[in-house]
């Protein structure tokens, strides 16, 4: 066997024997109780806050490889811890501890005319494979949630943040107590046949999820034997209705596009009705301009902003991640609607507008994981949802929709009681 051979076998072993660790200890990860869970993560939290010149030492080596390499200001903003950052995946730890625990619950129960007592209830999925790219907060978020569900989880961070999320990993890893370790699993290779022997794992593995670029999500759901939770990209829009409150949008709109914008639920095509484009976007171009955002338009758009730039048909299909902008006037709110349906991406849309009936019948009419009425589409998040963390964003409509939280870590299994039934 040459070295090569030597090498990927090796390689594979380590994969395999990763999965089958995390199998084992699905089982038990399925039967503790919430206090145990709870304790593991409060046990995490303490340890992240406690090792946090760690982090930050890790973290820059990251984030230095990361500038060398060119790549964005967007980009090394994903990738990079602060202190505040690594105080806020310990928190997410402690507000998934807090949250009811989705175990055991009865969804629904009923009992037949032949006496068959009937309960429909919450199990874990088993295990779950997260394949992630930059944003070493994942690792926290992902671990955490999966715990607190009752699953075991397997991590495949990025080569960017390898070194972060590789510490987070092993520091949350280590605190968890009685539970089994392979119920946080790392793989430690940022070689690509990592991931491809990982998607193969279909009898070990229960479902893969995939965050980051449409790039990796195409990749992975090609590649994958193992059902696969998508969110392809996020093409968010916000539609300014001609009842708008544009002191409001404004505000909307500078919140979707410039509080963080390398993030997938910024906004990224602003749709402005026609009879209040005259007065809205010189406004909001002024603002948004001061903010460093390059605004791609529509021929009117370039009109009523000289300074923006044309936009072409590419533009109102690219997810930016950064601090650009493809804006277009349109004539009405069912032409606003038929755009969103042909360049939305089904993760989030929002219409800013004082006019009950044009809110309900976008709502009714968009149909995208999250919609808006006179919000930013940046809370289309699992924190800001109330479930504590999120293991990512889903566009699939099987088996879970928009932000995944502890619920949507789960499936059911019925329970039936009977005292002697047989069918006839």
């Amino acid at each position: 066997m040459n070295d090569v051979h030597r090498q990927s076998a090796s390689l594979e072993e380590r994969v395999i024997a990763l999965c089958r660790a995390a199998r084992d200890a699905a089982p038990a990860l399925a039967g503790a109780s919430t206090e145990t869970k709870n304790a593991a993560l409060r046990a995490g939290a303490a340890a992240l806050r406690r090792r946090a010149a760690d982090l930050l030492a890790a973290n820059a080596g990251d984030v230095a490889k990361a500038k060398t390499a060119g790549e964005s200001p967007a980009f090394v903003d994903r990738l990079t811890l602060t202190p505040a950052r690594i105080e806020a995946m310990a928190y997410g730890l402690e507000q998934v501890a807090a949250l009811p625990d989705p175990v055991g619950e009865t969804i629904s129960e009923w009992t037949r005319p032949n006496g068959l007592r009937i309960a429909q209830v919450r199990v874990p999925l088993g295990v779950i494979g997260i394949i992630y790219e930059s944003r070493p907060n994942v690792t926290a978020d992902a671990a955490a949630l999966c715990l607190k569900s009752g699953n075991a989880v397997i991590l495949r961070g990025g080569k960017e943040a390898f070194g972060t999320s590789a510490l987070i990993a092993e520091i949350l890893r280590d605190a968890i107590g009685e539970l089994p370790s392979g119920a946080i699993a790392f793989v430690d290779s940022i070689d690509r046949e990592a991931v491809r022997i990982l998607l193969r794992q279909a009898e070990l593995i229960d479902v893969i999820i995939p965050r980051g670029g449409e790039e990796l999500i195409r990749a992975v759901t090609a590649g994958s034997r193992i059902p696969v939770i998508q969110h392809f990209s996020g093409i968010c829009h916000v539609y300014v209705d001609r009842a708008a409150d544009l002191a409001i949008a404004e505000r909307i709109c500078m919140n979707a596009k410039v509080e963080r914008p390398g993030v997938c639920n910024a906004m990224e095509n602003l749709l402005v009705h026609r009879e209040v484009a005259a007065r809205f976007l010189p406004a909001i171009a002024a603002s948004l301009g001061a903010a460093g955002v390059e605004l791609r338009g529509c021929a009117e758009t370039r009109r009523l902003v000289p300074s923006a730039r044309p936009a072409t048909d590419a533009d109102w299909d690219t997810e930016y991640l950064d601090l650009i902008l493809a804006v277009k006037v349109v004539d009405s709110l069912a032409d606003a609607i038929a755009f969103i349906r042909r360049h939305g991406s089904g993760l989030a849309d929002a219409i800013v507008t004082t006019d009950e009936a044009a809110a309900t019948r976008f709502t009714y009419e968009i149909d995208s994981a999250a919609v808006f009425v006179n919000a930013s589409t940046r809370f289309t998040d699992g924190f800001e949802f109330g479930f504590g963390a999120e293991i990512g964003i889903s566009t699939n409509r099987l088996h879970a929709r928009g932000p995944m939280g502890l619920r949507e870590l789960t499936t059911y299994k019925y329970v039936v009681r009977g005292n002697g039934q047989v069918r006839t």
